[in-house]
C-alpha cells in the first residue's frame, strides 16, 4: 500500500511539473496579433492553430491527471490516522482515572478535574478508619 501511494505522489508531482510547463510554453491571446506581421508563428510543427490545441490538450490531460492523484492520495491517507481525534469517551478516561486514584489514596483534589462517585462499601470503610 505505501508503495501504491509513493508511486501516485510521484505521478503527482511529474504531472504539476508538466502542466507548470505546458502553460509557460504556450502563446497569449496576443501571440496571434505578432504571427499577422511577418513573426513566423504560422511556419510552426505543428501548423497556425495545430500548437494551441496541441498544448491545450495536453494541458487538460496533465490536469485531469493530477486531479485524479490528487483525489487518489486524498483517498489512501484517509484510514492512515490511528489515533482518535474527538473520541469523548477516551478523553473523559484520561481525566478520570488520576483524579480517582488521587481520591483514593487521600492526595489533594485536583482543581477542574471530575471526581468518580466512591462506592458506599469503601466510604463506610474509610470513616470507620477515622
Amino acid at each position: 500500500m505505501q508503495f501504491f501511494a509513493n508511486l501516485v505522489l510521484i505521478v503527482q508531482l511529474l504531472s504539476a511539473l508538466a502542466i507548470i510547463g505546458l502553460v509557460l510554453v504556450q502563446h497569449g491571446k496576443g501571440a496571434d496579433m505578432g504571427a499577422s506581421f511577418g513573426s513566423g508563428a504560422s511556419g510552426s510543427l505543428f501548423g497556425a492553430t495545430g500548437s494551441a490545441n496541441f498544448l491545450s490538450r495536453s494541458t487538460a490531460v496533465a490536469a485531469t491527471l493530477f486531479f485524479g492523484c490528487t483525489l487518489g492520495l486524498a483517498f489512501l491517507s484517509n484510514g492512515r490516522s490511528s489515533a482518535p481525534t474527538s473520541d469523548t469517551a477516551l478523553d473523559r478516561a484520561a481525566v478520570v482515572a488520576p483524579a480517582a486514584s488521587a481520591a483514593a489514596s487521600g492526595a489533594a483534589a485536583i482543581p477542574g478535574a471530575i471526581v468518580a462517585p466512591v462506592a458506599p462499601a469503601s466510604a463506610a470503610a474509610s470513616g470507620a478508619a477515622n
